[in-house]
């Protein structure tokens, strides 16, 4: 049954309620608050029931057939919300707004909150590792402005980008965004690579927020950026009614300030996640997050994606490295009491979009105790942030709430005696009440002499004196005692005594769960209008945590502090790829780079499997370790400063896009060789072997030449193509590197050690070899390999493509090789019998 085919004058008054709400949010799944479970009826019902997997029922809701309706109990929500989430569901969640015991006739209901993937504040259904951000793009034409806001930790971004689709896109899956906001839906295309593709939610609306916010919007001066804050500021606060008082400012990215990285850069060498298994363990930022805070761990993983240009802000994560590194005892200090803070920034979100409970006060709190100590250990340490301490704030808390409060707000003990006075009298009264129950159960088991009765309590009758059916007459008239209920075995009864008290009793119980609640909420305002003071506080401490991490890092894994310079000098002594260190089970060899001013281009070759790819790897992964702030992998290291890295590591199809390797090589190439600036680093692992051996070999030397004559940037280009070798001495900025194997009696062995020259044998049998190639085939393979070693001539036709066509090598005539080896001149007749029947049995075994 569908919402729309239905006569809405025909529904109950209840289901006229929710058929109104659910015409302001038809593409949300409206989880409609009934007592204790949120339902959702007509196609929400079915939606839910199919996707989290439980029963669709139905209700009578006043018309002629039941609606379809499934439920879920409200104190266990929060994962069937995930679930719908992460399907790339919006759920509105409709609240009671009323107390059902003080409203006469139908509990007012509203929707309090809309949750998508963006906008999900609970760090339950978050990463805690990563940001979880909502983009609004807006088009401008000759410009793309990206505004994004992580709602849960309460930062908002602006930048603008180049209209270019793939620069666009770039940057969303950088930042991994969850979700973007467009003004319209015109551009399908762009749509469905966004949805289908990569699995981003996309919202539409064209709303701008007027006359709110005006401090934050006015904060910036670019009219058009003022319009990109405009656009995802309604959909946040009027949308999906969010609130945003715990942004404080807008930060605008310069992209000019950082290292640049696509997608595919970030990708092939390995920085948040591995290329098998697209998992964090064994990726760069698992090795270097040594953090003790959520908060720290953001903060690492935003150094890594953006390594810094400036030569003094990197100087200064580094001075402060050296201060821990020398400082050990205070570093532990610092690391033990950081482990004592919770999500700070995640904390300041709840707080702002109001789902706060006392257990996270209670975590607020325990946070705040351990800034003094932080603070004084900074101050030893010599650092210059200046850390509030929020006593104010602890010392409320601390006062006020109880240390292990329940999960809802409204079950009682969220606060702690002393700090009410109305609230503590109320408790005593129900104290107090306990004890008179008690009392009052000796006593009147004395006056009536009846000793088996007891006084007990149910939610229907309240308190109650139960007698059983064999002392039933020991109960006189002159009690004025009241019968109330008749059961098997016994009779229950009430007393104006016991009823007067337990009027006071309950009474009692439900103002001091009504007290506590509103104090709770005068707590939790008074805690909101320090966000932006608490924020403040969170950002150092992340800072904090970062650096110690990356020291903790330089101490473990031996990381050297490594030398910038401004002349285009890589001069790297035992470098090594710091994660496949640590993970491998065999001896590293570390290897030097060295470019000076006048080399460009370092032509690697060498075997497959002996290193060239992790050599690549390695230079940008110590560039990139470096600008972040971090010392690097090597013995020593002296670096310029690198703008842009551009990788293409590695041959798969896009199978996405149904672009061949070839395609995707010469597109990733292309990208580099466009954008690519002196300044820039290029790492090409074995360009153009997406085609034939001669097209690819002449795009390879072309690019090459392209490279070293116009852009003169500092390039690794690997490659099995050497003829590629000659062009060190036409091109003097071009050096011959190799990766030295060792081969004795058809065995290989990979030394896996850069050295100097060329090399002109790939040794790709041998790998085939190691592979575990059946025998059959390795030796057929070096049968083929001789062919064309003995035929190079024939083969080496440069004006037409190479042929996979080839004579059979031919086979030793035995008969031949037999009359060759006798000469009947000199044979007795019995050797010559001898050499018939010798003859005789080589022929019959030729046809065999």
């Amino acid at each position: 049954m569908k919402r729309s085919d239905i006569d809405k004058e025909k529904l109950s008054p209840g289901m006229r309620q929710y058929y109104d709400i659910k015409e302001e949010y038809p593409n949300e799944l409206l989880f409609f608050r009934l007592g204790d479970f949120y339902e959702l009826f007509f196609e929400d019902g079915e939606i839910a029931a199919r996707e989290l997997e439980l029963t669709l029922t139905s209700k009578n809701a006043g018309l002629e057939n039941r609606v379809p309706m499934c439920g879920v109990p409200f104190h266990s929500v929060k994962p069937y919300i995930e679930k719908l989430v992460n399907k790339g569901y919006k759920v509105a969640i409709c609240e009671q707004l009323e107390d059902t015991k003080n409203t006469k006739g139908m509990v007012k209901r509203g929707v309090v909150q809309v949750i998508s993937k963006g906008t999900i504040v609970d760090s339950e259904l978050l990463s805690e590792h990563d940001n979880n951000y909502i983009a609004s793009i807006l088009d401008f034409s000759f410009i793309y402005v990206l505004c994004y806001a992580d709602i849960s930790t309460g930062s908002l971004n602006i930048m603008n980008i180049e209209h270019k689709k793939d620069k666009l896109l770039n940057e969303i899956l950088n930042l991994k965004i969850k979700e973007v906001v467009l003004k319209d839906n015109l551009d399908t295309e762009f749509i469905g690579l966004l949805k289908g593709t990569y699995g981003i939610e996309v919202s539409i609306s064209d709303g701008y927020l007027e006359n709110n916010n005006e401090e934050l919007i006015n904060s910036v001066d670019d009219i058009r950026f003022k319009e990109g804050i405009k656009h995802l500021l309604y959909y946040l606060i009027v949308r999906e009614l969010k609130s945003v008082d715990h942004i404080k400012c807008v930060n605008v990215i310069n992209k000019e300030d950082y290292l640049e990285m696509d997608v595919h850069t970030i990708r092939n060498l390995e920085l948040v996640e591995t290329l098998r298994l697209k998992e964090r363990i064994y990726s760069l930022i698992w090795l270097l997050d040594k953090t003790k805070t959520s908060m720290g761990s953001r903060k690492l993983k935003d150094y890594l994606m953006h390594p810094l240009k400036d030569i003094n802000k990197i100087n200064e994560r580094y001075n402060k490295i050296t201060i821990l590194n020398t400082e050990f005892i205070l570093k532990d200090k610092l690391r033990e009491n950081l482990y004592e803070i919770y999500d700070i920034e995640r904390l300041c979100g709840k707080i702002a979009c109001g789902n706060l409970n006392a257990r996270d006060l209670l975590q607020l709190k325990n946070s705040l105790k351990v800034l003094p100590n932080i603070k004084e250990i900074v101050s030893e340490l010599k650092f210059d942030y200046q850390i509030d301490i929020h006593k104010d704030i602890y010392d409320l808390l601390e006062k006020a709430i109880y240390e292990n409060p329940p999960i809802t707000l409204k079950e009682g003990f969220l606060i702690k005696e002393g700090y009410n006075k109305e609230l503590d009298e109320l408790k005593e009264i129900r104290s107090g009440g306990k004890n008179f129950i008690a009392e009052f159960e000796n006593k009147i088991k004395n006056e009536t002499g009846i000793k088996t009765l007891k006084v007990g309590y149910n939610k229907v009758f309240g308190y109650y004196i139960e007698i059983s059916k064999g002392q039933v007459k020991e109960v006189k008239e002159n009690l004025n005692w009241e019968r109330r209920q008749t059961l098997t075995n016994c009779e229950r009864y009430i007393s104006p005594e016991l009823k007067e008290k337990e009027a006071l009793i309950l009474n009692a119980e439900e103002k001091i769960i009504e007290i506590e609640y509103n104090l709770f909420n005068e707590i939790k305002e008074i805690v909101s209008k320090k966000l932006i003071a608490l924020k403040d506080t969170a950002e150092i401490i992340s800072e904090l945590d970062a650096i110690t991490s990356l020291s903790v890092v330089a101490d473990e894994y031996n990381l050297v502090r490594p030398e910038l310079n401004t002349n285009h000098i890589i001069d790297i002594k035992d470098g090594f790829h710091p994660v496949i260190k640590q993970v491998s089970n065999n001896t590293y060899v570390a290897n030097d780079c060295n470019m000076n001013d006048n080399i460009t281009t370092l032509l690697i070759t060498g075997p497959n499997m002996s290193g060239k790819s992790t050599f690549m790897r390695q230079l940008a992964i110590i560039v990139i370790m470096a600008q972040m702030g971090s010392f690097v992998p090597a013995k020593s290291a002296n670096l310029p400063i690198i703008d842009k890295i551009f990788t293409r590591i590695g041959a798969s199809d896009d199978l996405v896009s149904g672009e061949s390797t070839f395609m995707v090589e010469m597109n990733e190439a292309r990208n580099a060789i466009v954008n690519a600036t002196e300044n820039s680093l290029i790492l090409f692992d074995e360009l153009g072997r997406g085609t034939a051996t001669y097209d690819g070999m002449s795009l390879a030397r072309a690019i090459l030449e392209y490279i070293n004559k116009n852009i003169k940037c500092k390039t690794l280009f690997s490659t099995h193509y050497h003829e590629l070798t000659t062009l060190e001495r036409e091109i003097p900025s071009i050096k011959n590197i190799h990766v030295a194997a060792h081969e004795e009696n058809g065995t290989i062995t990979f030394l896996h050690k850069i050295k100097n020259g060329a090399v002109d044998k790939s040794y790709g049998i041998h790998v085939a070899k190691l592979a575990g190639m059946p025998e059959e085939l390795t030796k057929r393979a070096n049968e083929i390999l001789a062919y064309y070693e003995n035929n190079k001539e024939k083969c080496d036709n440069s004006k037409v493509q190479l042929e996979m066509i080839f004579e059979e090598p031919k086979k030793e005539d035995p008969i031949k090789k037999f009359m060759d080896d006798i000469d009947p001149v000199y044979m007795t007749p019995i050797e010559a019998i001898n050499k018939l029947y010798e003859l005789k049995n080589i022929m019959s075994n030729d046809k065999n």
